[in-house]
């Protein structure tokens, strides 16, 4: 699919069908995660891949919406802050930006394979931590179910490009 064409049709999807996910697709929406840029290539992130079968009622104390764990698989994204790179100048740790990236990658790799996906980040931090037995220095930040979408997708609704944009010269 053409890059534009890929931006304009993903979505956030809401219903999933059973349907299981190819192992050679979601190696090759992993591979484009790991392929993303992060702060000085460190990397500060780790990837949880979960089967929902058997663990709905544990993903739903993580997430409350039904659908949450009606795709055969979720995807935790958590950032490693102390991989970081940190800017000197005020001490900011670039981690999760980082990892918003690499789940931006993510879900438009998914996309483009013809899998759904939906950025998650309303959970219960405390609930994730429990249910996937994270160390201490794994912060869960988001989480997207991956499957084959059962919704069509919704309008997107934008602001305008000028209300976005800034231009100096």
């Amino acid at each position: 699919m053409e890059y534009s064409e890929l931006i304009a049709k993903r979505y956030s999807v809401r219903a999933y069908k059973p349907d299981p996910v190819e192992p050679e697709k979601l190696q090759r929406i992993l591979e484009t995660a790991r392929l993303a840029p992060t702060a000085c290539n460190n990397q500060p992130f780790r990837l949880i891949v979960i089967e929902t079968r058997g663990r709905q009622a544990g993903l739903k104390r993580i997430y409350k919406a039904d659908w949450f764990a009606q795709a055969p698989l979720i995807i935790c994204g958590c950032a490693v802050p102390s991989e970081g790179w940190v800017r000197r100048s005020d001490s900011k740790n670039h981690a999760e930006i980082d990892l918003a990236i690499v789940m931006d990658h993510l879900i438009l790799a998914a996309a483009n394979e013809g899998l759904g996906t939906c950025w998650i980040a309303a959970f219960d931090p405390i609930a994730a931590r429990e249910a996937l037995d994270l160390p201490d220095d794994l912060v869960p930040v988001i989480f997207t179910p991956l499957g084959y979408p059962a919704d069509p997708p919704r309008p997107k609704v934008r602001r305008d490009l000028a209300e976005l944009v800034r231009y100096m010269q």
